[in-house]
């Protein structure tokens, strides 16, 4: 077999999940690639971007996908919850992933697949012409081989009913990680926010035990417990904050010291 060409890059999640130790990501709202570029020297292993509640347009999250991949950081897009198209240009643009909301039963788990993994997992459209396929500077086999083997799929777990299906959605072959929505499933419930409820808490563990019992690995949306509680659950890729949450705090920070100063 002949090595994989250095014009494609591997994923530094995978790559520390596979080797048995934890992953780290950071959230990021607001669109300015320097804010994924400051977050990727600080040594995340990936920066986490949004497309769901983020008006991002497809210029500026390649603009932030290549600011990661300089310093050898993975990015995974949260994709508006749409088609093919919204699915598959993450990848393109040289995402390491994709996160897909608000997943609901097992049929719609193989349709991700089926339209976001190349034959033969899925039968995702081929075109190399794009940083995912380094431009067309490498054998098409290679280009295939490279993202079955080094992307990621995450869905994402945030109802009652896609709770009481998880095992079904785990069972489908084809993607990697699942991701417990803590505020859309305690919305859900009447318990806006409360995610350390206790039924939050349950269901964020049957969803780790889901993912451990098919072979995949479970994400923790935040440090919303200690770090050997959620690793302990199965948790081994892990959501530090948010960019938006550390500015505000910095902000509150420097106002509330220079007041009690003066």
């Amino acid at each position: 077999m002949n090595p994989p060409s250095p014009r494609l890059r591997r994923s530094r999640v995978l790559e520390v999940l596979r080797g048995g130790r934890s992953a780290t990501c950071f959230k990021l709202n607001l669109s300015d690639a320097r804010v994924v570029e400051i977050a990727s020297m600080e040594g995340v292993d990936a920066v986490w971007l949004c497309n769901e509640h983020v008006p991002s347009d497809w210029i500026n999250l390649e603009h932030q996908i290549r600011a990661a991949r300089l310093h050898d950081v993975d990015t995974f897009v949260r994709v508006s919850k749409g088609g093919y198209s919204d699915y598959v240009r993450p990848f393109e643009a040289g995402a390491a992933g994709i996160m897909v909301p608000h997943v609901t039963t097992a049929d719609e788990a193989r349709q991700i697949v089926e339209w976001t993994r190349f034959m033969p997992v899925g039968h995702r459209a081929l075109d190399g012409g794009n940083t995912e396929g380094a431009y067309c500077s490498v054998p098409t086999t290679d280009y295939i081989a490279h993202t079955l083997r080094e992307q990621f799929i995450i869905l994402q777990i945030e109802t009652p009913e896609a709770l009481e299906k998880v095992e079904a959605i785990a069972a489908v072959p084809g993607f990697d990680l699942f991701c417990f929505g803590p505020g859309d499933f305690s919305h859900h419930l009447g318990k806006p926010g409360q995610v350390t409820a206790p039924e939050v808490v349950a269901a964020r563990q049957r969803v780790a035990r889901a993912a451990r019992a098919h072979g995949k690995w479970a994400m923790a949306p935040g440090m919303i417990a200690p770090r050997a509680a959620l690793e302990k659950e199965g948790h081994s890729l892990f959501s530090l904050g948010a960019d938006v949450i550390a500015l505000a705090s910095f902000v509150r920070n420097g106002v509330r010291s220079f007041n009690e100063a003066g």
